[in-house]
């Protein structure tokens, strides 16, 4: 096996956490007879250029399908997020009706509605079906396909490139991250702008997120690294940004190599930051095994208790992350009966693996349990915000990330 990158051997696991099915691989009531894929989970770090990853297991197109059933619009501070950035970058970069905007994996519109609000033309590049068509509900011109060199190349050809490319939590989804951002280059305008989101590796280290490790994830991402394989394809990054989303991520704007914009402070500050984090060295990707364990130790342990005891405890939120967490620790309906989610294309689906059911939020007034277990535990306080009513039986909340925390208020 070698790094996607640089093509380096991968000898270094980072962590092993057993077999799992694809995270958003979420079952219909007729698939409960059938076997279920499980593939392994296992993620390496690259001696040479720190690239963070897991092999492709199973084909991206396999993963991303028409039928995928995450719909960026249904969290309120996600949305929140996106149309602050849209007016952040507006004015930032004197964006107008003159310029183009492309977003990457742009789901069902959640970002480019906003850019459309503001009159500025945009198109979406969206592989999956089933989010693309509700974009395109909303007025969002959405080309389905996956975006690479040969993409970019054609649109080229026959559109125009592009004043701002931007991707949301894409970098890490790519196999192919060198075609990726190969992609890149050729859409960007000569004096255009990239933006690219992508959780911090050093918070996944620092906060003991494993949960974030999952087959759709093909990548984990530093500056440094970010830095060095945007280089490798005549692009810069001028600036960098730390963002609260996805328990902390960074906000990397790069541009063409031989721009005359001149680089931020930024940049120097989180470089030095992560070099001071040891993230150069082996020792810091040697811990997140042990912190694993002990957070499927003490989540199996208190699901255990609240059962010995009579409590019932439900979760909420049927996240691709919350799933890596209940198939490694092993939880199933006996412990967890079901998760709610509010997206309607999860409710009636089953989780994978652990086929927990998945229900609308109603569930909740109707079997009023002790507990509550916030699987997305980045959006904590917008959902105990969401659900303050269970407070009338006394019902609690309850994380598991980074350590196990049961509270009354976020």
């Amino acid at each position: 096996m070698k790094c996607r990158h640089c093509e380096a051997p991968l000898r270094d696991v980072f962590i092993d956490l057993g077999s799992a099915p694809p995270s958003n691989a979420f079952l219909r009531e007729q698939d409960l007879d059938q076997p279920e894929l499980h593939f392994p989970l296992k993620a390496y770090v690259c001696r040479k250029c720190r690239l963070v990853q897991v092999d492709e297991v199973q084909r991206h197109d396999a993963l991303f399908s028409s039928d995928y059933v995450y719909f960026s619009s249904y969290s309120k501070s996600w949305l929140a997020h996106a149309r602050n950035y849209v007016t952040h970058v507006v004015e930032r970069l004197e964006l107008g009706p003159q310029s183009l905007v492309m977003e990457i994996a742009s789901n069902d519109g959640y970002l480019l509605q906003y850019v459309r609000d503001h009159g500025i033309p945009c198109v979406g590049v969206e592989p999956t079906a089933s989010t693309a068509e509700v974009a395109r509900i909303k007025g969002i011109e959405s080309i389905e396909s996956f975006f690479g060199l040969d993409f970019a190349q054609r649109f080229v050809s026959e559109r125009r490139k592009a004043d701002l490319v931007l991707g949301n939590n894409v970098l890490a989804h790519v196999p192919d991250i060198n075609d990726f951002v190969a992609g890149l280059k050729v859409v960007l305008a000569p004096q255009g702008s990239i933006t690219l989101e992508f959780p911090h590796l050093l918070q996944l280290v620092n906060q003991s997120q494993f949960d974030t490790i999952y087959h759709e994830h093909f990548s984990y991402l530093s500056l440094s690294t970010v830095r060095g394989i945007l280089a490798a394809h005549g692009l810069r990054v001028w600036d960098a940004q730390e963002l609260p989303t996805h328990g902390g991520s960074l906000r990397v704007w790069a541009q063409h190599a031989e721009h005359e914009r001149p680089e931020q402070a930024s940049v120097a500050d989180f470089l030095a930051r992560e070099a001071s984090a040891g993230m150069q060295g082996d020792a810091f990707y040697a811990g997140l095994q042990v912190q694993a364990n002990r957070i499927k130790d003490d989540l199996l342990a208190f699901l255990i208790e609240q059962k010995r005891a009579g409590k019932t405890v439900a979760a909420y939120g049927a996240a691709a992350k919350g799933n890596t967490l209940l198939n490694y620790a092993g939880i199933r309906p006996d412990l967890l009966p079901y998760v709610v989610d509010a997206s309607p294309h999860k409710q009636g689906r089953f989780l994978p693996g652990s086929r927990i059911p998945v229900v609308a939020e109603s569930h909740l007034r109707a079997t009023r349990p002790d507990v509550i277990l916030i699987l997305p535990w980045n959006l904590r306080n917008e959902i105990c915000s969401q659900l303050d009513y269970v407070r009338e039986w006394g019902c609690r909340f309850v994380v598991a990330v980074p350590k196990l925390h049961v509270f009354d208020q976020p």
